[in-house]
């Protein structure tokens, strides 16, 4: 049975790299009949934030990625933090001991800096130079025993190739020579992700491993371990980073990475999962907007890219906006629309649905549709400086608007666009230059949606009421 998981580190922000990862981890999973577990790994405890874990798995269930088993629900493979199964590493470092495999080092940090400073100076890559494999082993244990902290290190082979078979880019080579003695478990008691990964997928019976391809490089190390433990490997996939436009790495310092980012612009997880989906797969019929449950349905590993895939979030934006037309029905979108005002203490009025309809072809957010039509359920409204400044040169325009505006009944846009119509006629004016005026007193803008509609949502009352704060010049609003 194909089994997948994906094992963020609670340390930040839920991040975009970890949603993209997990969406293939589930696609591939659901397809194939099997299982996807969520598995978190907090070894890094200078990093930890206890916050994060929560975030990161509420993120996954907004996104739809709902998983098997996991820390809040449980499952077959529990304990699902890494911390809590420290037991485990300790046993298998043993192992790898006893096996000769690995060995004990016991450098302090001052000695590994100089080393690393000698090696640089040399021009060597590596960060460390094996001189703790010729400890003689009484030695070793000798001062294990007496409590002097180590860490137990890799001992990679010194010469020949170890071969990464990866699903993707075919067989990857490493000549040992280069490998480092990575360490496995560190002098706090703690694994380093090389040892927990290994371990904690072979005991889960994880058969397939997808992850960013900057861990292909640390590949022969895990392979050499699961040789060491004469451990049938999983089937590797070292997927492309997700890129900025500039084909830089994604990250926070270059754009906007957090899930919870997104979620707060009002970006659907529908939409979100779709574009995510273009950045390593493409439809066998050239579409992209396709559903969850239609990608697992279409999903080949032979569709997939390996080029660097380029986040762009105009492009995100434009898709979202055309969930909000076209896959959305709108009450549906009425709903996501009132649950996300909710959170943000907005809620609908009296005419939301009407403007739901009139904003549904011109958003491309949720957040986007809250901002814009704010003029419709609040008084403080933004008012941009070209609208302030259009309202203060019309004040005798804007107040023949009202008169002939108060005449209208019923207050309906037919009769407001048939009475502006006549009033312009009688001014030798085109129509545009008397609605601009009224758009921004009534709105604060210079460009909304059809000013008739607008009319007749906002009703006589406020109509007359705003119209008259603006020919009193008194519009100063935040």
């Amino acid at each position: 049975m194909v089994l997948t998981r994906v094992a963020p580190s609670p340390t930040g922000d839920p991040h975009l790299g970890t949603a993209y990862m997990a969406l293939f981890d589930y696609v591939w999973a659901r397809q194939q009949g099997g299982r996807f577990m969520v598995r978190i790994e907090d070894t890094d405890r200078s990093r930890f934030n206890p916050q994060s874990e929560q975030r990161i798995l509420q993120s996954l269930r907004w996104l739809g990625l709902q998983y098997d088993e996991g820390p809040d629900i449980g499952g077959p493979n529990a304990p699902y933090h890494q911390s809590q199964r420290l037991e485990l590493y300790h046993r298998y470092a043993d192992q790898l001991l006893e096996l000769g495999c690995a060995y004990r080092a016991f450098e302090t940090p001052e000695e590994l800096e100089r080393i690393r400073r000698e090696l640089d100076g040399k021009g060597q890559r590596r960060g460390y130079d094996g001189r703790g494999r010729a400890l003689p082993q009484e030695e070793s244990d000798r001062r294990a025993r007496a409590g002097e902290p180590f860490a137990v290190r890799l001992r990679a082979p010194d010469s020949g190739i170890t071969v990464v078979r990866d699903q993707l880019r075919g067989p990857v080579r490493f000549d040992n020579a280069g490998l480092e003695d990575t360490i496995l478990l560190k002098s706090d008691g703690y694994p380093t992700y090389h040892l927990a990964v290994v371990i904690d997928d072979h005991l889960a019976g994880v058969s397939d491993v997808l992850r960013g391809e900057e861990w292909l490089s640390s590949a022969a190390i895990h392979v050499l371990l699961y040789g060491a433990l004469d451990w049938e490997q999983p089937n590797w996939y070292h997927l492309p980073l997700l890129r900025n436009p500039d084909h830089s790495k994604l990250s926070k310092r270059s754009g906007h990475t957090s899930l919870e980012w997104f979620r707060g612009q009002g970006v659907l997880p529908e939409a979100l999962c779709n574009y995510l989906a273009l950045m390593g797969f493409s439809m066998p019929d050239g579409r992209e907007l396709f559903s969850l449950e239609q990608l697992i349905e279409a999903f080949s590993w032979r569709r997939f890219s390996l080029s660097g895939p380029v986040f762009d979030l105009q492009k995100l934006l434009w898709l979202n906006g055309k969930y909000i037309r076209e896959v959305l029905e709108v009450t549906e979108l009425e709903r996501r629309l009132a649950g996300f005002g909710a959170e943000r203490g907005w809620q609908p009025y009296p005419t939301f649905a009407r403007v739901v309809e009139l904003m549904r072809p011109r958003i491309s957010t949720l957040l986007e549709f809250w901002e814009r039509t704010r003029y419709f359920y609040a008084e403080d409204y933004p008012v941009t400086e070209a609208a302030a400044a259009l309202v203060a040169d019309s004040g005798p325009l804007l107040e023949e608007a009202l008169a002939a505006l108060r005449q209208l009944r019923p207050f309906s846009a037919e009769a407001a666009e048939a009475a502006l119509r006549d009033l312009a006629q009688r001014q030798g004016r085109k129509l545009g230059q008397l609605v601009q005026p009224l758009r921004a007193a009534l709105c604060g803008a210079t460009e909304t949606p059809g000013m008739f509609e607008i009319l007749e949502l906002l009703g006589p009352e406020l109509t007359e009421r705003r119209l008259e704060r603006a020919v009193a010049g008194t519009h100063g609003l935040v």
